[in-house]
């Protein structure tokens, strides 16, 4: 009888391992335990067309409905880990039933990072990663005609921002920093947020608030006091400023972490037998030789993968490029690059980005180190990413020229 493999998360890594493991034949059991009593779900649209009711929650799973039941996979829904204890390869779940693995994948994910200032408990107050804190955002911002208060300018800040304007409220964004998108170029980031102030919405950069204020007869809030002093009504707030992985299981179980469970390149703990994918997974990037923890779509989506053939011996590793995606205010991107070659790399730009207009017709964007392209992005132009991601493969030379001339089709310079 073949050793049960044992997954523990709700989300996209949890469901990909599941589906990988059955596609590489591994037909012993498998029990997934999720906290949440949903079946495994995508988080990116949450923010994106979810929240604009331009997706049902069938469109959500991972998997389509009944294929945990089709292929025998013990689906636990509702169900908490407490402690794992390695030696004896046994999970605890907080219903103190005891569960035995051969192989244990920690897909925990993240939690919302919170705001320590007074009000942050009142009604009015969201976070956003559940489904249901998208269903409830939806229900609150669907009407229009309400003062929404965003608290973090990074893409999730920035998503709900756009969705609340399209639905007819008035927006305000805070952030920390003087720019948003504190992952992009100054010039990159401005894009979007000129694309944003032209469907209306009002940023306050620097600027974070130190108090919400409830309204006169009900514990909800009314409004928001900023470190600059001015006040703002409001009659929702989002705070978006970040995650913190959810580590806690790893943590008494004395895997070592750095922001999130270190792994290797085939995502293995610290701990025989015990892997991590997804949001709490700090990989080691074969390409770059750091340990980088990504909260994107495809980093969970590969990972789970990974996870899974290296679960069954397989000479698996994560080691493709990362990749985001954003929709809002008119604008469409991809994104694929290593953050750490991004940094400080030079910046060619295929197009204008001088004006709203202009970046809406589309443009490409690339980080070019050492004569080599190590990330892209295209904006209006999705065709350009199958491109923008095999030169970012082939870690071929460049002739930057040729690169920044919107004539020279990128499929040709790619070979693609």
């Amino acid at each position: 009888m073949q050793q049960p493999i044992v997954i523990v998360g709700g989300g996209l890594a949890a469901g990909s391992a599941a589906k990988t493991l059955r596609q590489e034949g591994y037909d012993g059991p498998l029990t997934i335990i999720a906290a949440e009593r949903r079946e495994p779900y995508l988080r990116p649209p949450l923010s994106k067309e979810f929240l604009k009711g331009q997706e049902k929650e069938a469109d959500l799973l991972v998997n389509p409905s009944g294929w945990y039941e089709k292929n025998d996979v013990d689906l636990r829904l509702g169900e908490r880990a407490a402690q794992i204890i390695p030696g004896a390869h046994m999970l605890r779940l907080e219903s103190e039933a005891l569960v035995p693995y051969s192989k244990l994948l920690l897909a925990t994910g993240a939690q919302p990072r919170a705001l320590d200032v007074p009000g942050a408990q009142l009604e009015g107050v969201h976070s956003l990663r559940r489904l249901e804190d998208s269903l409830a955002l939806r229900e609150e911002l669907a009407g229009g005609g309400r003062r929404v208060v965003i608290v973090g300018s990074g893409w999730i800040g920035l998503e709900v921002a756009a969705a609340a304007r399209e639905y007819g409220n008035e927006v305000t964004v805070l952030g920390r920093h003087a720019s948003v998108l504190r992952q992009l170029e100054g010039p990159l980031a401005e894009v979007f947020r000129r694309a944003l102030e032209s469907e209306g919405v009002q940023f306050r950069l620097p600027a974070h608030p130190v108090e919400f204020v409830a309204a006169a007869d009900r514990e909800c809030v009314a409004g928001t006091v900023l470190n600059t002093g001015e006040r703002i009504g409001a009659d929702l707030v989002l705070v978006a400023v970040g995650v913190e992985p959810d580590t806690a299981l790893a943590e008494e179980a004395r895997l070592r972490l750095r922001d999130g469970i270190l792994t290797d390149a085939s995502l293995r703990t610290s701990a025989e037998d015990i892997f991590a994918a997804g949001d709490v997974a700090s990989s080691l990037q074969p390409r770059t030789g750091d340990h980088v923890r990504s909260e994107h779509w495809s980093n969970a989506l590969n990972g789970g993968k990974v996870a899974a053939k290296a679960m069954l011996g397989a000479d698996a590793q994560l080691d493709i490029a990362p990749y985001f995606y954003t929709d809002q205010a008119g604008l469409s991107m991809e994104y694929s690059g290593f953050g750490q070659l991004v940094r400080g790399a030079h910046l060619v730009l295929r197009g204008r980005i001088d004006t709203p207009e202009a970046a809406k017709e589309g443009f490409v964007a690339l980080w070019v180190r050492d004569g080599a392209v190590v990330g892209g992005m295209n904006v209006n132009t999705p065709r350009q990413q199958k491109a923008i991601k095999a030169l970012i493969a082939s870690r071929a030379p460049v002739d930057e020229a040729r690169l920044r001339d919107p004539a020279v089709p990128l499929p040709e310079l790619a070979g693609v």
